[in-house]
């Protein structure tokens, strides 16, 4: 399965996009920019049934984008 074929399929199961779980991560709460990729994936799997596969997809997006820091702060 390819990279935009998770990302569509989190979209088609939940309605929402990386962009949405961020801004909806930062309303709960559970978004700092220090995450660790477990607290994303615990909450994914709570609050939206994601599975571990889906929620890592989410948190790549995440780190592509910035809004996460990288273990060594990069």
């Amino acid at each position: 399965m390819s990279f935009q074929a998770y990302l569509d399929n989190i979209r088609a199961k939940t309605g929402k996009a990386p962009e949405d779980f961020k801004a909806l991560a930062t309303a709960a709460g559970v978004f700092r920019p220090d995450m660790k990729a477990g607290e994303l994936v615990a909450w994914l799997k709570a609050e939206y049934g994601l599975g571990h596969g889906h929620s890592m997809a989410v948190w790549a997006v995440f780190k592509d984008k910035g809004w996460v820091q990288s273990p060594t702060g990069k």
